[in-house]
């Protein structure tokens, strides 16, 4: 109560506005230093002020309170706080700490170890290569907060790097034009799923899909004209085979167990043990080449690179895992 009391008599005649106004942060700083060091003299030379600056910077605080903070010694007895000094003290305590925290934060921004990395990605490299990614990256930066941008389209998220809402963006080469660094990662082919009492479950494998000109298809929709199954087969017409296009690889995997067509789509979007489906071997299609990319005109920070890197190292894992799962 007397504390409550006390605080409301400092704020008296002047507005809590305007004494933040007035007050600078100097003036707590140096309290607490003339608390901690016991004098005057010995807080100037802990802060590499002199004296007088010292006691300059207390007699400007007393003055904009209209209290005295501080019991100069006398006769050998040591400093001492005065009930205001005391009020002061609380929040100078804590101010410091907020200090300390700031400098510290501010520095693991600079350092690349704090702070915000903005990432973008695809369905397939959310399902399957960031999770791995992101576990390894917070190991070595667990002050970084990852946030998230999913679009069924690289190049949209291409685009978002360029305007920059994104520091880094999962991609399939190649890239739109403009101003990209990249790295690749992996190679993921194109396969085929089919239901297990399909006729081409019991395909010889690479399938060649002129050989089987009746099967209906599914596939992606949303994506780049260089990414689209007409392209990667080079078979404009078979556009016309397809009966279902999804941005869900769910779906399409789905669709394919009840023997809706045949889907279209990488092997990393493809779990082999799911129920009902066979995954077959596709002739004739260059597989996506998977990538990481950034604007190459902007350095990269110590999070960014840190996160390729984690990146780079679970593909080598999903590499070695295909060859487990789908032997040739």
């Amino acid at each position: 109560m007397v504390i409550f009391c006390l605080t409301f008599r400092l704020l008296m005649g002047a507005t809590v506005t305007q004494l933040w106004a007035r007050l600078d942060i100097r003036h707590f700083v140096t309290l607490a230093e003339v608390v901690r060091t016991g004098s005057f003299t010995a807080a100037a030379d802990s802060l590499g002020y002199t004296q007088s600056a010292v006691s300059q910077q207390i007699v400007r605080l007393e003055n904009l309170i209209n209290h005295q903070v501080v019991n100069r010694s006398s006769g050998g007895r040591a400093l001492s706080l005065t009930p205001a000094g005391r009020v002061l003290m609380q929040h100078a305590d804590a101010l410091t700490m907020t200090l300390q925290r700031l400098a510290a934060d501010v520095a693991a921004l600079s350092e690349g170890t704090a702070g915000i990395l903005r990432v973008g990605c695809y369905e397939s490299v959310g399902a399957h290569l960031l999770p791995p990614a992101l576990a390894a990256f917070r190991q070595n930066f667990p002050k970084i907060q990852v946030e998230l941008t999913e679009l069924p389209d690289d190049g949209d998220l291409l685009d978002q790097v360029q305007r920059d809402d994104l520091d880094l963006t999962f991609v399939v080469f190649p890239l739109t034009e403009g101003p990209f660094a990249a790295r690749a990662l992996l190679e993921d082919p194109y396969v085929l799923v089919a239901a297990e009492d399909s006729p081409m479950a019991h395909a010889i494998e690479p399938v060649v899909l002129d050989d089987y000109p009746d099967v209906a298809l599914t596939t992606y929709a949303d994506l780049r004209p260089v990414h689209s199954m007409e392209s990667r087969l080079g078979r404009p017409s078979y556009a016309d085979r397809v009966v279902f296009r999804s941005n869900s690889t769910a779906t399409l995997l789905s669709l394919a167990a009840q023997n809706y067509g045949v889907a279209f789509v990488p092997r990393m979007a493809v779990d082999p043990y799911i129920p009902g489906i066979r995954v077959l071997e596709l002739a004739r299609v260059s597989p996506r080449m998977i990538g990481i990319a950034w604007h190459r005109n902007r350095p990269l920070s110590n999070a960014a690179a840190g996160f390729i890197q984690a990146a780079e190292a679970v593909a080598c894992e999903l590499e070695a895992r295909a060859q487990r799962d789908f032997p040739v």
